[in-house]
């Protein structure tokens, strides 16, 4: 995976919106533009994150959906994760034509996941929180929380590992049974300072 330019981020921003804006339109999927950079065809997993702009981040989340494997080319990756986080996160109702100019879009472009190898008990110290992301899987059950969530939340690493868990269905304490599975990922993240606005490369350390 090569490192995220600045400019590579801003395409891929505008990319998103454009995504949205066109799918409100004709309610299909756009085309990668043909001015796409190279790069951005490499397969890599991607979130879209859609936040309500001027509200404090505990209450601002309007959508988020993406790939944690690299399954997609990035820019259609890009596309696909930006419909689904405005139509069809189940958590909210599909984003209206008028929201549009109070939400600000957030990119994040994930290094592919890594298991967390030992024992359970010492997950917590193979993290780090301003680094990570998780992955906690166990059965049929899985949850991801992108590493800029505890961030904002202020958890730490053991309270990062009982909110994935949450996040995947599973009791807060799973992370410390043999049987499930953690991965951790990192992410280059990209986002609006107002809708539509400059795009700056968001800093979690």
């Amino acid at each position: 995976m090569y490192k995220i330019s600045d400019e590579h981020g801003e395409f891929l921003i505008r990319l998103a919106r454009k995504a949205i804006e066109g799918y409100l339109k004709n309610g299909k999927e756009i085309e990668p533009p043909e001015d796409t950079p190279q790069e951005l065809w490499e397969k890599m997993g991607v979130f879209v994150t859609l936040n309500r702009y001027n509200v404090p981040p505990q209450r601002a989340l309007r959508g988020c959906i993406g790939f944690p494997m690299p399954i997609y080319p990035l820019v259609k990756a890009t596309i696909k994760a930006a419909i689904y986080a405005a139509f069809d996160d189940p958590r909210f109702p599909p984003v209206e034509e008028r929201e549009l100019d109070s939400l600000v879009l957030e990119v994040s472009v994930l290094t592919p996941p890594e298991l967390i190898e030992g024992k359970p008990r010492e997950r917590a110290n193979k993290i780090k929180v301003g680094r990570d992301g998780l992955i906690v899987e166990k059965g049929i059950y899985s949850g991801l929380l992108l590493p800029q969530v505890p961030v904002e939340w202020g958890w730490d690493e053991e309270e990062f590992l009982s909110q994935t868990c949450w996040k995947a269905g599973l009791p807060p304490d799973c992370w410390l049974e043999e049987t499930t599975k953690v991965y951790r990922f990192t992410a280059e993240i990209f986002e609006e300072e107002k809708p539509g606005g400059r795009v700056k490369r968001k800093p979690l350390l």
